[in-house]
């Protein structure tokens, strides 16, 4: 049995590098941050019986997931011949609203299913493998290989970790407050709207190697947000309020969500703003400064 963790991600801004042959190259440029919520995934073995229809079970606590795709393919990517594994994926960030949820299945899995198997692959190798399927399953072109490392960074270099490279930016205590209206699907939007996407991405990145900070993340991707057109009504009347009340904020891609990366002490301040909007679901947290591990209880 073993238990493991990958956060959440956010990206902010990015531009997508589609163009090698190799899997692992593949990936994106662009900055975001892991929070301290993601999957939790635990993977128990034991041996295939008579009585067993299959070769797996995958259960899903917390934020509902409809596709299980990805676990799917991660699980085949490894030798399970007469085992029996059971997967449990506790998910506390919504599905589809921009939180990389699909990486952090998939990452949380392969490190737990390397260290159940007792395959002794390197954590490398088997982040590897996690990067290779989100780009088979059309999920995520980023977000392995920023939750692999976690904190905010900034990916320099794309593809699979190991390959891809981030600059870590070191922030001082912060709090990281995420109002979420709505999903939106990411491989249907990227195929959609590539040119502008990556005419604007690859200019952000070396801004922001320049400034490393966090409040001109939050404005290039609220820019980046509005050029590449993915801001609904109801997101610019929140980003509004929050800009009067002299609060920056940044969205998640892809996902109606909104976030703002703040001093502690200022968050009450924005939790009775977005109260108001009692569609959205509200989320609370911190950098995620550690990336994916295994847990030991």
């Amino acid at each position: 049995m073993a238990t493991a963790f990958c956060p959440a991600h956010i990206t902010g801004f990015f531009k997508a590098e589609l163009d090698k042959k190799d899997s692992k190259q593949l990936g994106s440029l662009g900055a975001g941050f892991s929070i301290q919520k993601g999957v939790k995934t635990t993977v128990t073995i034991r041996n295939k019986t008579k009585h067993d229809i299959s070769n797996f079970t995958i259960k899903v606590n917390g934020f509902e997931s409809g596709n299980m795709r990805v676990s799917k393919v991660v699980l085949s990517k490894f030798s399970t011949k007469g085992k029996f594994v059971d997967i449990i994926h506790e998910i506390d960030v919504p599905v589809g609203y921009g939180f990389g949820s699909s990486a952090a299945v998939a990452l949380s899995l392969s490190i737990a299913l390397n260290d159940a198997l007792e395959c002794k692959l390197s954590k490398i190798k088997v982040a590897q493998i996690a990067h290779d399927v989100e780009i088979e399953c059309k999920t995520g072109l980023g977000d392995v290989l920023a939750s692999y490392y976690g904190g905010f960074e900034i990916r320099d270099k794309p593809g699979a970790p190991g390959i891809g490279h981030v600059q870590n930016i070191t922030l001082n205590k912060i709090s990281i407050i995420m109002i979420c209206f709505s999903p939106i699907s990411t491989s249907k939007f990227i195929k959609e709207r590539l040119p502008r996407i990556n005419g604007l991405g690859g200019k952000m990145v070396n801004e922001l190697l320049k400034s490393k900070n966090y409040e001109h993340f939050q404005e290039m991707s609220l820019e980046f947000a509005k050029y590449v057109d993915v801001m609904t009504p109801r997101m610019q009347k929140v980003v509004n309020e929050l800009s009067k009340n002299n609060i920056k904020c940044g969205i998640a891609l892809f996902g109606e969500t909104i976030f703002s990366m703040i001093p502690k002490e200022n968050e009450n301040k924005i939790l009775k703003i977005l109260e108001k909007y009692s569609d959205g679901i509200i989320i609370k947290s911190e950098l995620d400064n550690t990336g994916a591990r295994i847990l030991y209880n």
